[in-house]
């Protein structure tokens, strides 16, 4: 009997480390079963590892079937396992986005638990002899991460009940406030960095919410709709994301936008969308969308989006950093200092023409187009030329996009860590080229979501970094490949190639090189479910 209890009070400690474990990167994925089992199958290499061992470990046991062998075995599977979950832990417990225990994730977990549970109650009373018993735990370890895989399924048509109430609230919530201006934001890239200068500038004038971080699911927007929103808002600018063909369809069915911003249309999720012209699509649907009477407008400096503001027969205005025929907001004299950004906008919006200079603690050129959305919007909404003046130096570095950290050392960092793209790398690459310091020195894992044309994307990326960079510190060997052969293709030299395997290991190797008057940029921090370790 002592060996039953050890036993299943083991399991019980496994199971629930485990399953917090997968829990954590099902609501990386979105909770979507099939993401999940991709995940599983291209880096889960932990599991792999594990289920060797505890298969083997069972096969020997087996050869054996002595009184005392249920004792051995449970004794082995107790160090090993406690083993790989120390292990484990130390390369986890920095989690960049920890697990967030929702009420969704709260109901996820307690059903993979009782999964969990029914499996043991089902060995208990099949097995009868302790031996079996502990083959049988040992055996739901194995296989604990489909048993996430299940629960996803099995909660996901209740999950979905459950969000549809709630987004049904939102919706009524939005009819009901007819003085409301609804500004909708979408795009492979740009919007969150759009929507918060769209805001602060709008803000000027108007009582403007918007959706915090990157709530720019239904339920993020959901969420905000029905706890945020207040009577005294006038203005809601919200941030719709897309991985799937359709998603923004169904954000705009949540919060009926009378003003929609295409930021850019790009490569971003290629491997969820399956083409560009589904992104094209998808994203298009926002000023689809739009009633008769709305707005819509488009960055001009993104050939897909310039082509498409010619699409709809509604009040359209483009806005983009080059002059050239059908801009209706463009910039001038734009220049990158270590402060930030200057540079002078000039406006033709609604019969009002304008021409002021800005400054902003921003950098890159991408940020002061988008910066012009806002303007072009200001213009249209009747704020004056001051008034978008002082929103404009109001505006504070989005985190983690191109933003510069006082160091208090002599050395300027540049944070562009959030979810790099072949446009905004390339971007930041040329705003690092353009300031004046020492080394230019980069740390970076690559871009992901790319399907098919990852890998040259990312060749490409090596070439850019080759011509501006003078050390590139790559995070994950087998991810950095593609960057590798880019840098390699340009002459780089490869002693200034430094490989490691994660970023606490890329900061160690920074430290090394790195002297008063060095530019340091840091581009995309890959999720945990990508890690290579």
């Amino acid at each position: 009997m002592l060996v039953y209890v050890l036993a299943i009070i083991f399991f019980a400690f496994v199971s629930v480390y485990y399953n917090r474990f997968y829990l954590h990167m099902a609501q990386l994925v979105g909770y979507k079963p099939n993401e999940f089992l991709n995940w599983l199958n291209k880096y889960d290499r932990d599991n792999f590892k594990r289920n060797f061992i505890f298969l083997f470990l069972l096969f020997i046991s087996n050869l054996f079937p002595k009184d005392y062998t249920s004792y051995a075995l449970l004794i082995l599977w107790i160090a090993l396992a406690s083993i790989n979950i120390y292990t484990h832990y130390n390369r986890r417990k920095k989690a960049k986005k920890p697990l967030n225990f929702t009420y969704r994730a709260k109901r996820l977990f307690g059903c993979a638990l009782f999964l969990n549970l029914l499996l043991v109650i089902i060995s208990y009373a099949l097995f009868k002899s302790p031996l079996a018993f502990i083959n049988g735990l040992i055996l739901i370890q194995v296989f604990i991460s489909y048993l996430m895989l299940i629960s996803l399924k099995i909660m996901l048509p209740i999950e979905k009940k459950i969000q549809q109430g709630f987004i049904n609230e939102a919706r009524e919530i939005i009819k009901r406030r007819k003085d409301l201006l609804v500004i909708g934001i979408t795009g492979s890239y740009g919007k969150t960095s759009t929507k918060y200068f769209i805001k602060t500038i709008l803000s000027e004038k108007y009582n403007t919410l918007m959706t915090p971080e990157s709530y720019n699911t239904p339920m993020g927007i959901t969420k905000v709709v029905r706890e945020q929103l207040r009577d005294e808002h006038e203005i809601f600018v919200c941030e719709m994301g897309a991985r799937y063909v359709g998603d923004i369809k169904e954000l705009c069915d949540i919060v009926y936008p009378k003003m929609g911003v295409l930021t850019a249309v790009g490569l971003q999720h290629l491997e969820t969308m399956g083409s560009q012209e589904n992104i094209k699509k998808t994203k298009y649907a926002l000023i689809e969308s739009l009633p008769d009477d709305g707005v819509a407008f488009f960055n001009g400096d993104n050939d897909i989006c310039f082509e498409l503001s010619k699409r709809r027969n509604i009040e359209t205005y483009v806005y983009g950093t080059n002059k050239k025929e059908g801009i209706n907001v463009y910039a001038t004299d734009i220049k990158n200092t270590r402060e930030g950004l200057k540079f002078t906008v000039h406006g033709d919006v609604d019969g009002k023409i304008v021409q002021f200079e800005c400054r902003t603690k921003l950098l890159g050129k991408h940020n002061v187009n988008n910066i012009l959305a806002g303007v072009a919007i200001a213009l249209k909404l009747g704020l004056s030329e001051e008034e978008i003046k002082r929103g404009i130096e109001k505006i504070e570095p989005v985190p983690h996009r191109l933003q510069i950290l006082d160091t208090n050392n002599g050395v300027t960092v540049i944070d562009d860590a959030f979810n790099s793209n072949p446009e905004g790398s390339a971007l930041a690459i040329e705003a690092l080229s353009e300031m004046d310091g020492g080394k230019k020195i980069i740390v970076t894992p690559g871009m992901i979501e790319l399907g098919e044309v990852e890998y040259e994307e990312n060749k490409k990326f090596g070439q850019r970094i080759a011509k501006t960079c003078d050390y590139a510190i790559l995070v994950g060997r087998k991810r950095s490949i593609p960057i590798v052969d880019g840098l390699k293709e340009e002459n780089f030299p490869e002693d200034r190639i430094i490989i490691v395997n994660s970023l606490d290991e890329a900061t160690k190797e920074l430290s090394k090189i790195v002297v008063v008057g060095d530019i340091v940029l840091f581009e995309n921090d890959l999720p945990d479910n990508y890690n290579e370790n």
